[in-house]
């Protein structure tokens, strides 16, 4: 007679599939995406202001790469710009020390913001495609390297822009103090990515 650890295995066995399968289908695309924007969004809401930079520290930018390194550049971008719709239409998404609206968009952080989803369809192409040849977190940690430079300069070049910064001001406002938690950032979702992975195949 199977044991209740038989059963459960059993189960676990049977759900992981299914949940796997959401990622295939045009409605489990829309439901996973809801779910991302919503994580998102309280990822945005991590936030710390800066004294001397209008770009605060944010775990937002963390959730773009976990968001398309596990769902992938389709669903992660869809994930993205519905996270980005839902701001603008005035919902308390966005970290909530910026204008909020449509405003934040073409506010100081709007490069930022706009890059979202592409970084996420870049961090889940570039870790599928090296996934195939690569351990798993090689393969998430480059990923997350380029996605994380693409967000950075967008967001850096736009800052400079609305803000009528020269070249080094800009990045000494909206790049180099973050590199260091973007280090920690792009190596937590590179490790996540691999666990995630290992789970999925076990």
């Amino acid at each position: 007679m199977p044991s209740a650890n038989t059963n459960q295995a059993s189960v676990e066995t049977r759900t992981l599939p299914t949940l796997g399968a959401m990622n295939e289908t045009l409605p489990g695309k829309i439901v996973l995406a809801v779910c991302a924007s919503a994580f998102v969004a309280i990822c945005a809401h991590i936030t710390v202001p800066l004294p001397f930079t209008p770009v605060p520290l944010t775990f937002s930018d963390f959730a773009v790469l976990l968001v398309g390194l596990t769902l992938g550049p389709v669903t992660g971008f869809m994930a993205l710009t519905m996270y980005l719709l839902e701001g603008a239409s005035g919902m308390p998404v966005f970290n909530p020390h910026g204008l909020g609206g449509v405003a934040q968009l073409f506010g100081a952080t709007g490069g930022y913001l706009i890059a979202y989803p592409f970084a996420a369809a870049i961090a889940g192409a570039v870790s599928r495609t090296l996934a195939r040849i690569t351990p798993r977190f090689i393969a998430g940690l480059a990923a997350s390297v380029l996605a994380s430079s693409a967000l950075m300069v967008t967001g850096t070049i736009w800052l400079g822009f609305v803000g009528h910064l020269s070249a080094t001001t800009a990045f000494a406002l909206g790049s180099a103090p973050f590199i260091p938690g973007q280090i920690v950032k792009v190596c937590a979702a590179a490790g996540i990515f691999a666990s995630l992975q290992r789970f999925r195949r076990a």
